[in-house]
């Protein structure tokens, strides 16, 4: 985030490069970063000669340095933005000779996701030379509860730490994906609101009931009606919960489970560094610690993963959702 603001920053006072190659597993900053370009390097007036969006399906490379190439109209500069420049990628060196000589008066931005160029070749090495080549990498499930707190902070919201928690095990590290659903809230609570486990709740699109979480909870307790009647309303509403999904969760909880039962060091902060876990949900593995010995863990881990490729249409004789689930609860509760 600090190179993201460097960029911005730079921008703003006027030390523009001639290109900028913004890459990654990551999609949130590339897309920030190049809607800031489009949006803020030029005038208004100027956008109407002077802007071109391009998606790297549709052009070639040499498309792009013919573009680019190009003398701004009645302004200093031009700006040139490829989109999707991943699907470029059998042809991105022959970017060479533009990258060693850019044109002064372009602005190119390359919007190069879920992928990088390898930092060896000289393609890149030029490109980070003459302009400014960015990696967005993807962060860690422990880093996303900062980021939304930074986020939130920044548009004067806090965040009650387990609603923190439930964002991140419910949403996962996809930063555009958890983005939306701040936004959403925002648009709902005013200014300088606290966000609370009520508020995800209601409004990031999960029932209060019938969610991971609750399913997850169940299985800990080895509370069998409450499982089945959640997995039962899953499979009257597959759309919501794609059986995929719920096998991972599932199989995660008890991989999870596997690893706090070998644990020596069983200090709270210590299993929850370990095992991956928000310590405001480690008391859920510690009921389930309790509820399932390390073999049937095991027993249970192996099950998950038959029924993960019957899930996937593999020897499961086109197996409905609801008998999915049902055999899931039964291999782990019997």
């Amino acid at each position: 985030m600090d190179e993201v603001l460097k960029i911005v920053n730079d921008i703003k006072s006027g030390n523009i490069k001639p290109i900028y190659f913004l890459m990654g597993e990551e999609p949130y900053y590339i897309d920030k970063l190049s809607d800031y370009i489009e949006k803020k390097v030029l005038s208004e007036e100027e956008k109407g000669f002077n802007q071109t969006v391009l998606y790297g399906r549709d052009v070639t490379i040499e498309d792009i340095i013919s573009t680019a190439k190009r003398y701004p109209m009645m302004a200093d500069r031009q700006v040139v933005i490829v989109k999707e420049a991943q699907d470029l990628i059998r042809t991105i060196d022959k970017l060479e000779s533009y990258a060693d000589n850019p044109m002064p008066s372009t602005v190119l931005v390359f919007c190069y996701k879920y992928k990088t160029l390898d930092k060896r070749k000289k393609v890149t090495k030029l490109l980070a030379k003459n302009g400014v080549v960015y990696e967005s990498k993807k962060l860690y499930e422990n880093q996303v509860g900062e980021w939304i707190k930074r986020v939130l902070s920044g548009k004067k919201y806090l965040i009650e730490p387990k609603a923190n928690a439930m964002l991140v095990e419910f949403l996962g590290t996809d930063l555009s994906k958890i983005n939306n659903e701040l936004e959403k809230l925002q648009i709902i609570l005013p200014i300088g609101s606290t966000i609370t486990p009520k508020d995800i709740e209601e409004n990031i699109g999960f029932s209060k009931d019938f969610n991971v979480f609750e399913l997850r909870k169940a299985l800990g307790e080895r509370n069998q009606l409450k499982a089945y009647t959640i997995a039962e309303n899953f499979a009257q509403n597959p759309k919501d919960n794609p059986m995929v999904v719920t096998t991972s969760l599932v199989f995660g909880f008890f991989i999870q489970l596997l690893k706090y039962h070998g644990l020596k060091d069983k200090n709270p902060k210590n299993v929850a560094a370990v095992i991956g876990v928000n310590p405001f949900f480690l008391k859920e593995y510690d009921v389930a610690l309790k509820n399932y010995p390390m073999k049937k863990v095991s027993q249970i881990v192996g099950a998950l993963r038959d029924i993960d490729v019957k899930s996937k249409g593999v020897g499961a004789n086109a197996m409905s959702q609801s008998d999915l689930l049902r055999e899931m609860l039964y291999k782990i509760f019997n």
